[in-house]
């Protein structure tokens, strides 16, 4: 073997990625009532759907089976030469298999085929052979085939399994749009991700509540706030009236504008130099939504507020950052 350093590298991955991108393409023509028909056995599942696939279309059975579990179906991956020692065990008549094979002849599976008709367990079947034996011996067939791989030498598996995955992916869709799959329920089984923090979070789960709550009463001396903002260290202070309720806040922002305004602080009380009113949030509101109106008005902070406007929190950006939110 003869390595040519000087090769023209970006040639071929042209040429590799046009060949993939066509065999993708190809794919729309060959959608037929049998995706339909795949679609509904798995939509009247009462198990899981069982991916499986030898080799290269293993990995691929594996990455679809992750896919359909992410976005609403559950699914898990059976390795299928295990499946025959034992791991078959894992599959019930409750069930559907989904079974990769480019050739549609793997050896793996389709000893496997009697088993699952035996135990009456619907077969989907994705192979690049139409008239292969697990295409023939399933419910349902999805056409993967290509015209050639993307190897020059026409044998490692490249234009196929990216077609595979990409039918895989199209499958995974078309199944979440039936279900009415949503955002929140991708981030129920997404907690861990930005996705999942973004849609969880809410307010509540993050604001400074009980004695971490900075507030003041209104007639109270400027000081009184100052001091107020100084302990709790979220750069602003709620201000409420008589009833508790939120009549405005006093800000950092506020300071440098009294600062400047006024000679003497001794005098003044917080409710002469206050923001009236204040932007406020509730308790059970995405966390995200915090950002977007801090963001949207140019502040830091918000006072968090019960159905009768009191002030039972506090959220800053900071917290917002660190949980992730951001």
């Amino acid at each position: 073997m003869t390595i040519d350093i000087d090769f023209a590298f970006r040639a071929s991955a042209r040429r590799t990625l046009k060949l993939e991108q066509q065999a993708i393409a190809t794919l729309i023509g060959k959608l037929s009532d049998d995706f339909d028909r795949a679609c509904r056995l798995i939509l009247a599942c009462q198990g899981r759907v069982v991916v499986t696939g030898m080799g290269k279309s293993g990995h691929i059975a594996r990455k679809i089976a992750a896919t359909l579990a992410s976005t609403g179906t559950p699914a898990f991956f059976v390795h299928p030469g295990e499946a025959s020692h034992g791991d078959l065990g894992m599959i019930t008549a409750r069930d559907v298999v989904l079974a990769l094979s480019n050739s549609g002849e793997t050896q793996e599976i389709t000893a496997l085929l009697p088993l699952l008709k035996r135990m009456g367990t619907p077969l989907i079947s994705m192979t690049g052979r139409p008239a292969s034996a697990m295409a023939c011996h399933a419910e349902a067939h999805l056409d993967a085939s290509v015209e050639r791989e993307a190897c020059p030498l026409d044998l490692a598996p490249t234009a196929s399994t990216t077609a595979a995955l990409a039918l895989g992916d199209a499958l995974a869709v078309a199944l979440l749009e039936a279900r009415g799959f949503t955002a929140e329920d991708f981030a129920l089984s997404h907690p861990g991700g930005t996705l999942g923090r973004r849609l969880l979070l809410k307010v509540e789960d993050l604001m400074h509540s009980g004695a971490r709550l900075p507030s003041v009463v209104i007639g109270s001396p400027l000081r009184e706030a100052l001091l107020e903002i100084t302990h709790k260290g979220l750069g602003f202070t709620c201000v409420v009236d008589e009833k508790g309720r939120l009549a405005g806040v006093y800000t950092d922002g506020d300071l440098r504008r009294t600062l400047d305004q006024h000679g003497d602080l001794r005098a003044l009380r917080v409710d002469d130099v206050m923001t009236r009113g204040g932007k406020r949030i509730r308790a059970d509101i995405l966390a995200a939504e915090a950002v977007r109106l801090m963001e949207d008005n140019r502040i830091t902070a918000l006072a968090v507020v019960d159905d009768d406007d009191r002030p039972i929190g506090a959220i800053h950006m900071h917290d917002l950052l660190v949980s992730g939110v951001v």
